[in-house]
């Protein structure tokens, strides 16, 4: 196969000195992420990792066009519209690492869609995002952000009633049942778990800094350093997950990165922080005098604001992102912002001016993070544009200010019929990618709509 240039700017020279850095390494995961953020890709030998840099990978179109369990979406028009050809998958620099605990050892390397020709495959998440910030790199402006990642550690087996419960520590088999928020020693029962997290992650290159016990039992946060590169920021959420999740289930639990898992507790929650830099790399969102904000920040807000109820499809992708949305539950239930007060969907965190940023908290963590970026960003840029109003500051208990609630969908099929309507999120996400995400996201919803809950059978069996 002749050797082409990569539209990614990945180098075969990338791959030859990882390969003489690693000679242990026998093979290479190479994960492509698709609109749910599920890794789709190959394991493939050592001697074939040369030619995937040289050359690309052949990688069927259908594989952007899956819903939440892999089946064809054929609505998307991946599929058989297009004869469900090859495109050809391309590494992304900077992501090819070892694998932390692997026998034999292996490596890994995130993937990005393009056509044979090296155009841009426009139902890659990724790209969408790389697109949103092309263009405002363009205008002068430079996103840098980082992702929060909450998370559940759950039991592999159920509880008596058949509902999932938190795991044991793997350290001494102890369980704990009680919230524990914020509680240093219940961290300890997690400690070699936790230990080879954060192992895989500094091989891997991520910056995974602060650990916490959230606020359910089993409940836990992850947060990573800021990037000024905000495609970086959502690759390194991507490998971030993949690492918790391969490191608890080698310790022999289970990662949940489902929105509600429990019902009687707070859901989890991927909190984007998003800040501006122009060409000279000074932050547009810092106030010249503390506490008297910039045009700029207030117009980004009053963009995300503005564009917010027909983006909740990305920010809240599936049946079970909605049972997120309650009361006094540290997640937002309607478009509001505020100053150091997390009751809001957009805060402007206290800190330094330097640091100034607007954290975006309406996402669940089951959703795309490349998806949600591009959102954000795309909100944030129409509010620049627009010279949008923010509205006024939410102080106190925001799940009390209810002035704008209407305008967020309160259900998951109302969030896809916003979606599928808003021109603002087809150009957010691009046509194609607009298109697909919307058909697959129909699609679930009508396998989960036909589905009989056993909440059914308790409620109606007998009583109808």
């Amino acid at each position: 196969v002749l050797s082409m240039t990569s539209p990614t700017g990945s180098t075969p020279e990338e791959a030859r000195d990882f390969l003489d850095a690693h000679p242990e390494i026998e093979a290479f995961d190479i994960v492509l992420t698709d609109a749910n953020g599920i890794g789709r890709g190959k394991i493939i030998r050592r001697l074939e990792l040369m030619a995937l840099y040289e050359s690309g990978r052949h990688l069927p179109i259908s594989i952007l066009g899956l819903d939440i369990t892999g089946e064809d979406v054929h609505e998307t028009g991946l599929i058989w519209d297009s004869g469900d050809g090859d495109m050809r998958a391309w590494p992304i620099p900077g992501t090819i690492a070892p694998l932390h605990g692997t026998n034999p050892p292996r490596g890994q390397l995130l993937m990005s869609m393009f056509h044979l020709d090296g155009a841009p495959m426009t139902s890659d998440p990724r790209l969408a995002l790389k697109r949103q910030v092309d263009e405002m790199a363009a205008e002068g402006l430079y996103p840098a952000g980082a992702f929060e990642l909450e998370f559940f550690l759950l039991s592999n087996e159920r509880d008596a009633n058949g509902k999932v419960q938190p795991a044991a520590a793997v350290l001494d088999g102890r369980i704990s049942g009680k919230t524990e928020v914020y509680s240093v020693d219940h961290l300890l029962g997690m400690e070699p778990l936790f230990s080879d997290i954060y192992a895989a992650a500094k091989i891997e290159g991520l910056p995974a800094e602060t650990l916490i016990s959230e606020y359910a039992p089993g409940q836990y946060e992850l947060t990573l350093n800021y990037r000024t590169d905000v495609l970086q920021a959502a690759d390194d959420l991507v490998r971030l997950k993949r690492i918790v999740r391969a490191q608890a289930r080698r310790h022999g639990v289970t990662a949940c990165f489902m929105a509600k898992p429990i019902a009687d507790y707070a859901g989890s929650g991927m909190h984007f922080h998003v800040s501006l830099r122009d060409k000279d790399g000074t932050n547009v969102f810092t106030e010249e005098v503390e506490g008297k904000w910039k045009p700029e920040i207030l117009h980004a807000l009053g963009g995300m604001i503005e564009t917010m109820g027909e983006s909740m499809l990305v920010f809240a992708p599936h049946a079970n992102s909605w049972r997120r949305f309650t009361s006094q539950s540290y997640a937002p239930v309607s478009p509001t912002w505020g100053v150091n007060n997390r009751s809001v969907a957009l805060r402007i965190p206290a800190g330094s001016k330097k640091a100034r940023r607007i954290e975006h908290r309406p996402s669940g963590v089951d959703a795309n993070p490349y998806l949600v970026a591009a959102t954000v960003l795309a909100a944030l840029r129409h509010g620049l544009k627009n010279k949008i109003d923010p509205g006024t500051e939410t102080t106190g208990n925001g799940y009390e200010n209810s002035a704008n609630a209407d305008k967020i969908p309160r259900d998951w099929r109302s969030a896809i019929a916003a979606a599928k309507g808003s021109e603002f999120l087809k150009s957010a996400l691009g046509e194609d990618l607009h298109r697909t995400f919307v058909a697959i996201k129909e699609s679930e919803y009508l396998r989960v709509a036909r589905t009989i809950a056993d909440v059914d059978y308790q409620l109606y069996l007998h009583e109808v």
